[in-house]
């Protein structure tokens, strides 16, 4: 007999070659299987709710997958923490329902994007983890363009290219913010869904109106356009940060667990 349990998970996507199991290269899905393996003695899969890229970071990465009934979700945590690199660490573990799937059973995901304007950026303790531009930006101008942004639209213009069933997504929030100590600034968006490179290529569109080099009104041109032709090139992976998901507060255990913590995430 099994159970469903959800992990959220943090990991410095610097060495991986993102989420997702590949034919080449180090991922973070293998790592958590490898673990995974190791505990129960068989294979076992992991559903993440979002695919991230090479190089993408995550303090919120949820994660599900089946345990034996036997275990408890405080002895996973102490098992996957113990046996994860140390790139990886699981913030929680949470018993759920059956049927519970970390990705189709979303409602939305939220990402953070960091910038850093200032001299320091460049420190190899900041660089890989933000997008040292260390040059002004207009705050006000990144803010009108994010203001665009909100509710559904076709994200084709701002998607890698591709074959899917429609491209739209209804954006819950969209707005820059000022980061702590004069540290630049920081994009904050929740989606019900997110389009390859969606995040990035937002960034680096409306990180060149804030430079001065397109005009505001470019972002509402572009989400009328059928392909990416006009749109500017992505913001690198390495300062994006998948931040948390949003799940329906029935799909949780709350039978056992600790019912503060799944409130939370729920």
């Amino acid at each position: 007999m099994s159970r469903t349990f959800l992990a959220t998970l943090h990991y410095d996507g610097t060495g991986f070659v993102g989420w997702q199991r590949q034919a080449a290269g180090r991922s973070v899905q293998s790592e958590f299987e490898r673990v995974l393996h190791r505990i129960f003695g068989h294979r076992t899969v992991a559903h993440a709710a979002g695919r991230t890229d090479a190089g993408v970071h995550a303090v919120g990465q949820a994660v599900s997958f089946s345990a034996p009934a036997s275990w408890t979700f405080h002895t996973l945590r102490r098992a996957l923490n113990a046996l994860l690199p140390r790139d990886c660490w699981v913030e929680s573990v949470h018993p759920m329902q059956p049927g519970f799937h970390a990705r189709k059973s979303a409602l939305t995901r939220r990402y953070r994007y960091d910038i850093g304007l200032d001299d320091a950026a460049a420190s190899p303790f900041r660089r890989g983890f933000e997008w040292a531009l260390g040059r002004p930006l207009d705050l006000d101008v990144l803010r009108a363009s994010a203001h665009l942004l909100g509710g559904e639209h076709d994200f084709r213009a701002f998607a890698a290219k591709g074959d899917k069933p429609h491209y739209r997504c209804r954006l819950s929030l969209a707005e820059w913010r000022a980061r702590p100590e004069g540290r630049g600034v920081s994009f904050h968006v929740e989606a019900d869904r997110f389009l390859h490179h969606m995040v990035r290529m937002l960034v680096g569109t409306m990180v060149e109106v804030g430079l001065g080099r397109r005009p505001v009104e470019d972002i509402w041109t572009l989400l009328q356009r059928t392909d990416n032709a006009a749109t500017s090139p992505p913001a690198p992976a390495h300062g994006l940060y998948l931040v948390a998901v949003t799940y329906p507060p029935d799909l949780f255990d709350r039978s056992v667990g600790d019912t503060r913590a799944t409130a939370a995430l729920g």
